[in-house]
């Protein structure tokens, strides 16, 4: 029986139940900066289940149950501490008619990987409207531009009139009549029930894994926060917009910036409460080495950033953080954090060097190049986990992973090379 964040059964614990369990103790003691028994392992397959099931992308995306099966073999097979197969799903986004996301087999060809396809969705005249009220914005500019299907949204009236309660409903509420605004509030309906039937999919996942003793990866169970910089970069403005705000329209991207912070905080604190789930996902896009300069990061990203992950940390939400890119020049900044509550994941930082500088603020996880499980060979794998094993895994607080948190393309030789260096070299 599931309660909760393990697993309770009666009469004498089965091997899988004793497999869960420390598994279970060995993450949680890296998240708490603790050594545990041995390096955990994280596989983050992704679209690697399709490859090693011998299906396409489009097939599991289309077949839950096949899905499922590829998951299981591959966590069989290689035996990780925590795993995860493909993830979302693109049901919403066809009945929407999203235009910005491509997925394998709908918009792509059926072994392709997600895509995502950016635009200038939100541009530089929105910004007034946007700061003097988001939601009305979002709801009859923003999703109409992003979702064919919501064109209709695009004719209701200002959303603020609905505070005057009933008077609102008889002067304007014949609105919701109108055959465009009535087929967009169907389709939103129909994307909120094929959503829905996709998380009823995962909580089942969940429990089918855990009887064969593999813990949930509560990492990405919670809800996806933005930085407010890549927020405003991300869906609405896009890299040249962002840009060129920096430059010609600084405080009104900053004023942007505070406001996402509030509204984003609040709903993560809600979903994380609402799922029992202690972690948000916070992937970082543009704030690396490289991506911007150290002056412009200092004042649009870094203050922002750490304000959000703050305010998460105090309302008990644990933020785990996808550091994309290279970060090595910004890591310093990092040990602002308060110690044992954030985990990082790092793509292409020296995680050697970040376990020098932030071995005492948080849990470090990947160390292991995708590059090196696809091309490399056995000795170069062995040898280069027993280094991330002995330096980064030294004193705890390390989870072993891929250095992207996706496995696409790897070698399976070459992943059991790895996995057996992990048991052999983390102990």
């Amino acid at each position: 029986m599931e309660t909760g964040n393990s697993i309770e059964y009666s009469g004498q614990p089965s091997p899988c139940a004793a497999l869960f369990a420390a598994r279970q103790r060995r993450i949680f003691a890296a998240v708490q900066l603790r050594r545990p028994d041995r390096v955990p392992l994280f596989l983050a397959f992704g679209n690697l289940v399709a490859d090693l099931h011998g299906a396409s992308r489009q097939a599991l995306y289309d077949d839950p149950d096949l899905s499922q099966t590829a998951l299981e073999q591959a966590a069989l097979r290689f035996q990780p501490d925590i795993c995860t197969g493909m993830i979302h799903t693109p049901g919403p986004s066809r009945v929407l008619g999203d235009r910005m996301t491509r997925w394998p087999g709908h918009g792509l060809g059926p072994n392709a990987s997600f895509q995502y396809h950016e635009g200038e969705y939100m541009k530089a005249e929105d910004y007034d409207a946007f700061l003097a009220d988001p939601s009305d914005w979002a709801v009859r500019k923003y999703l109409p531009r992003v979702f064919s299907e919501l064109s209709g949204l695009a004719l209701l009236p200002p959303l603020a009139i609905a505070s005057r309660g009933y008077y609102a409903i008889a002067s304007y509420g014949s609105v919701l009549t109108l055959p465009p605004v009535a087929a967009a509030l169907q389709a939103l309906a129909a994307a909120a029930r094929l959503q829905t039937e996709w998380v009823g999919q995962q909580i089942a996942s969940v429990g089918k894994m855990a009887a064969l003793g593999f813990p949930p990866c509560e990492f990405f169970m919670g809800p996806d926060v933005s930085a407010p910089f890549d927020y405003m970069a991300d869906t609405l403005r896009g890299m040249q917009g962002i840009f060129l705000d920096m430059r010609r329209r600084p405080d009104k991207l900053l004023a942007a910036e505070e406001k996402v912070i509030s509204f984003q905080v609040e709903v993560a604190i809600a979903a994380c409460h609402a799922r029992h789930v202690p972690y948000a996902f916070v992937p970082l896009h543009r704030g690396s080495d490289g991506f911007i300069s150290l002056s412009q990061f200092e004042r649009f990203y870094w203050p922002q950033l750490k304000e959000l992950l703050l305010k998460l940390i105090s309302s008990g939400v644990t933020p785990f953080v996808l550091w994309e890119g290279t970060w090595d020049d910004r890591l310093q900044y990092l040990t602002e954090l308060p110690a044992g509550k954030t985990v990082g994941l790092f793509q292409k930082s020296d995680l050697f060097k970040a376990k020098d500088v932030l071995g005492g603020t948080m849990c470090i996880v990947g160390g292991m190049p995708v590059s090196m499980l696809m091309a490399g060979t056995p000795q170069q794998v062995r040898e280069h986990t027993r280094r991330l094993c002995d330096v980064v895994g030294g004193g705890g607080g390390f989870i072993m992973s891929t250095d992207i948190g996706e496995m696409e393309g790897c070698s399976p030789d070459l992943i059991q090379a790895w996995v057996d260096a992990t048991c052999e070299f983390g102990s």
